[in-house]
């Protein structure tokens, strides 16, 4: 089931999409909160309002999807957490996650424009699982990870290369506003098994990542624990899980995104974000 924020002109709506409709979950008793996406009683109420009111969906074309975490708490980011990411950089597998923070407010909506900073020459690409947090977390136990989990979704953890190594930290260059497209959908964790998951990057049609979940190092589990053990998570918190090799920086030679260009990252059972790269006015 494929949660979306979306909006047909009015105040933003949650939906269930279906094919190439959207149900509007507006008649709920409830409203649609993370925490409520924890709820397996909760996504049984859905599923049969869905069903109930099939008759009142909107085409998906005729609807603007938004991100499904406009603002969250706090972003964080894994560094070098596949495999073949590592191999790429011909760096050794990590001992622990290697974390760093991107600002909510890079966060931007599917379909919206990458904005390229005049001042950066070397802007990139990163496909990437994210995880949205559900329910409040400290010291959680990998084996209870998922209880905490809302669901999942796909953001491009789009980086300024140049500022990133040359400030020697990463949040400058992962932060610049349009930094975070995030969606289409927002998938519940009852709904798919996070590491099995084929995950895809193109740039104007073209493949640049192609992997798999498979290859994470630390799995979500792992990573929730890892994070609640030093900072309390909260509802509608984010946690991208990091990138598959084949990144525009490591290519020889470098393949990097220039105004003009379109991307698409996919990701299996979410779907396909899409965004263009458009140049700072």
């Amino acid at each position: 089931m494929q949660f979306v924020r979306y909006t047909t002109g009015g105040a933003p709506e949650w939906g269930v999409r279906r094919d190439d409709d959207i149900v509007p979950l507006a008649g709920l008793r409830e409203d649609v909160s993370y925490q409520q996406l924890t709820d397996s009683g909760f996504l049984r109420v859905v599923e049969d309002a869905v069903e109930a009111a099939a008759d009142s969906s909107v085409p998906a074309e005729e609807a603007r999807l938004l991100a499904p975490v406009p603002r969250p708490g706090k972003i964080v980011c894994v560094g070098m957490n596949y495999h073949d990411h590592a191999e790429e950089q011909d760096e050794e597998v990590p001992d622990q996650p290697l974390l760093f923070g991107k600002s909510p407010s890079s966060v931007t909506n599917p379909g919206d424009p990458i904005v390229h900073p005049a001042e950066l020459d070397e802007v990139d690409y990163e496909v990437e699982l994210g995880v949205v947090i559900g329910r409040t977390a400290k010291d959680v136990d990998a084996a209870e990870a998922r209880d905490y989990v809302a669901g999942y979704t796909a953001i491009n953890d789009v980086s300024g290369r140049d500022a990133q190594f040359d400030d020697g930290q990463w949040f400058r260059g992962k932060s610049f506003d349009t930094f975070a497209p995030m969606g289409p959908t927002l998938v519940p964790d009852e709904y798919v098994d996070p590491h099995g998951l084929d995950v895809a990057c193109r740039v104007n049609g073209e493949t640049k990542q192609d992997s798999n979940t498979e290859e994470f190092i630390f799995d979500v589990d792992d990573l929730v624990e890892y994070i609640s053990g030093f900072t309390t998570l909260r509802p509608g918190d984010v946690i991208s899980t990091g990138t598959p090799g084949g990144v525009g920086v490591f290519r020889d030679p470098p393949e990097l995104l220039e105004p003009g260009d379109e991307v698409d990252v996919e990701i299996e059972g979410i779907g396909t974000l899409t965004n263009s790269v458009v140049a700072e006015e």
